[in-house]
């Protein structure tokens, strides 16, 4: 063993330097002082700036780094086809269409469709190289210029994990990952097993305990500790073994928020010391698998899992693939050779190296730049007083505060109204016009940029100068249904600024949070059939309101303040205080004005009748058929009732006389069958199927790029030779998901309130 090796196989305890406890006698080990058995260094390392350069480039083994470096470019190369969008690229840059974006930066502008298929090839090349460690430099290059530049391009598709990818790539392009089980180690025999300095680690090592930790303390928030954040998770079927003994309400409580909130502020912790380690690993894999049944999130958990064993002795992979048969060592990463040493990392002085390496101007700059980073990202998540505009009723640009799932909304209501600024007509706009995204809708920014949009397109339909204004129904974290934004702003004139916060934004009525227990209360008063929307609003403000006719029983109800009810056809007012409620008319327009001066709370009841009668007839035709399948029903099924029992022939089902509720409930009835068997498949038929819709997602992008370079090299082909092309990409598995979960299109649905 290399006498360097010796001094930087020191305890790490997920910490900042590597141990060989195996291999050092029992006196060396008790030598030790407990601040270098817990954290791997001593506190005089920390008493200069001189000690403190040596100890963060202190040689390390590369191992382990080697490992992750590879595991992170085959996730990032999948993740490319899936959730960066190369799959689906034509549908969302298609040449030409009028669609309403929203980049970082307004003059940011997506590239000619087949360059951007070119720009996410680089990205996809820069992944690859990054997993080989093939031209690691140029790869890591490749992959973050590319990765950035579609990040910024588009600020609906920012979530953590996201920024977490790119976070990451931008460190290993600093680093020298490519020293282990890389091709670079041999073209270049000096990269070969040589030592990483300790930064390398440290710097991974901090950014995933600030993952962790920090997104638990954004968990100490009330409406996370009191269960309302995430309240629906503990009706999936993963939290059923939890509710064997504990009722859901509790599940959700104690296993999905106490339990999620224990276990971010913990985790950090518990993979930095020894004796917590494996306990921790076990805890964090369970989590991150059951994430990645719960949440679409593309490669975010299995990344994670990927992080893990960062924490572990930097050696790790010569003592697990030194297990593997001798016939296996010629594929495998290296088991046997010592790391040898390395201009980037520093020296101490020992029998085998007869001069100790001082710290050179690079060495200063890595441990720089360490303290540098790792302040800047325990900064970032709180700098939400700069970036003033981009808070809303959560602070900052969703993507960088490690807040994950602490907040859930659901809309309840979205109205876009124009007005020619000549004419003064007014009309409304479809909401999600000239959009592929909906989360504009919380994000004064988005909003800006898309009225901005709007005023731009509307002039070819002879609007204009357009005024748009936009009344939004948002309900966070199960409060009421209350406006976000001012309706009576014209947004496209309105001010806003990066740095200001958002005069036009309408606040969060936190006061009126103690309500979501009465809403409980409510809730367990009417039976199934009944449904109910809470809405609070601000004095001079109305909603105005539409109630389906399918919803035959609706009535609005006051809780608190005073409204005053329009019947718009009926030309009819009327005012209600606290406890006071009437009945609505279906198929018809009304108006509820808030006419206190605090603001009113008041609740929507009703009973969906289309819907209640067709379970009615459904159950009835349940009982029919289970009567002649048992043989007690002895009259004989008229021709349109034959299907219950010989089954619906899709191809002949419109042209004969089968009873339309009929062939709707045979529908419903497969596809429920359809979905059990889903539920109930073996774990093979499940890997199948998983792995049947990656394999035809990723060969839709490969076949849609190489058409993309074709095009780009050669020119378009003609028409009718494209189109069958793409039609060849789109090809599908025989039994795709979307059509095992084809909906009913003609089944009647809840009408918006």
């Amino acid at each position: 063993m290399h006498a360097t090796e010796l001094q930087t196989r020191q305890k790490s305890g997920g910490s900042e330097a590597e141990s060989a406890t195996a291999k050092e006698p029992a006196e060396a080990m008790h030598s030790r002082s407990r601040m270098q058995r817990l954290f791997g260094f001593e506190k005089e390392d920390l008493s200069s700036w001189h000690r403190f350069v040596c100890l963060l480039n202190r040689p390390t083994d590369p191992a382990s780094l080697g490992i992750f470096r590879c595991l992170f470019g085959m996730l990032m190369a999948v993740d490319i086809t899936q959730e960066r969008g190369l799959s689906h690229l034509d549908y969302k840059y298609l040449d030409g269409a009028p669609i309403c974006r929203f980049p970082l930066f307004n003059f940011l502008e997506p590239l000619p469709m087949d360059w951007m298929y070119c720009v996410y090839l680089v990205m996809f090349l820069g992944a690859v190289g990054i997993m080989l460690g093939w031209f690691y430099r140029l790869s890591c290059l490749m992959f973050i210029s590319t990765y950035w530049y579609i990040f910024f391009l588009d600020k609906t598709a920012w979530n953590n994990h996201s920024y977490l990818y790119g976070l990451i790539g931008f460190q290993l392009t600093l680093m020298d990952a490519n020293r282990y089980w890389a091709i670079d180690g041999l073209r270049n025999p000096k990269k070969r097993n040589a030592h990483v300095p300790l930064w390398n680690y440290t710097i991974l090592r901090a950014q995933i305990f600030i993952v962790y930790f920090i997104a638990g303390v954004k968990k100490l928030d009330a409406d996370w500790v009191e269960g309302y954040s995430m309240k629906y998770l503990a009706h999936h079927w993963l939290f059923d073994p939890f509710k064997v003994i504990l009722p859901v309400e509790l599940v959700s409580l104690m296993v999905v928020h106490g339990g999620g909130l224990i276990l971010d502020l913990t985790a950090g912790y518990l993979l930095f010391f020894d004796v917590t380690r494996p306990a921790a690993i076990i805890f964090v894999t369970y989590f991150h698998c059951m994430n990645s049944q719960l949440f679409s999130i593309g490669m975010f958990p299995y990344t994670m899992l990927a992080t893990s064993p960062l924490f572990c002795y930097a050696d790790w992979p010569r003592r697990f693939f030194g297990r593997f048969p001798e016939f296996l060592q010629f594929v495998l990463p290296l088991t046997s050779d010592e790391p040898r040493p390395s201009p980037s990392c520093v020296y101490p002085k020992s029998p085998a190296l007869s001069q100790p390496t001082a710290p050179r101007f690079r060495h200063k700059m890595a441990a720089f730049f360490t303290v540098v980073y790792i302040a800047e990202q325990l900064f970032l998540p709180y700098s939400h007083f700069i970036t003033k505009g981009y808070n809303n009723w959560t602070n900052g640009l969703y993507g960088y505060s490690w807040d994950m799932m602490v907040h859930s909304r659901t809309h309840q209501h979205v109205k876009i109204t124009y007005k020619d600024g000549v004419t003064g007509q007014i009309g409304y706009l479809n909401p999600g016009v000239f959009t592929q995204t909906r989360r504009w809708k919380d994000h004064g920014d988005m909003l800006k940029q898309y009225a901005t949009c709007l005023s731009h397109n509307l002039p070819r339909f002879n609007i204009t100068d357009p005024e748009i204004y936009f009344d939004i129904w948002v309900s966070i974290n199960d409060r009421f249904q209350q406006r976000i934004f001012d309706p009576r702003v014209d947004v496209v004139k309105a001010d806003w600024s990066p740095f200001r916060p958002n005069p036009w934004l309408m606040p969060l009525l936190v006061d009126l949070s103690p309500w979501r227990t009465k809403f409980e209360e409510v809730e367990e008063s009417l039976d199934n059939q009944t449904e109910v929307v809470f809405i609070a609003d601000f004095p001079g403000l109305h909603l105005e309101n539409y109630v389906s006719e399918d919803l035959g029983n609706t009535s609005v109800q006051v809780l608190q303040g005073q409204v005053q009810v329009e019947m718009v056809d009926e030309k009819k007012n009327l005012t209600l205080t606290s406890g006071e409620k009437i009945q609505l008319p279906a198929g018809a327009y009304h108006k509820v004005y808030t006419v206190s001066e605090t603001p009113s709370c008041y609740m929507y009841i009703y009973v969906n009748t289309t819907e209640v009668e067709l379970q009615k007839n459904f159950t009835k035709l349940l009982e029919l058929q289970e009567r002649v399948r048992n043989g007690t029903e002895t009259e004989p099924l008229p021709p349109e009732l034959q299907p219950l029992i010989t089954g619906l022939d899709d191809e002949v089902a419109e042209v004969n006389d089968t009873d339309p509720m009929v062939r709707l409930f045979l529908k419903r009835q497969k596809r429920m069958q359809e979905v059990k068997k889903r539920r109930e498949a073996s774990l093979l038929e499940r890997f199948d199927r998983f792995a049947t819709k990656k394999y035809y997602m990723i060969r839709r992008g490969v076949l849609m790029t190489a058409i993309a370079m074709r095009n780009l090299a050669v020119g378009l082909p003609p028409l009718e030779q494209l189109r069958s092309e793409i039609d060849y990409a789109n090809m599908k598995a025989p039994e795709s998901e979307a059509a095992q979960k084809e909906s009913l299109a003609d089944e009647p649905r809840h009408g918006e309130l």
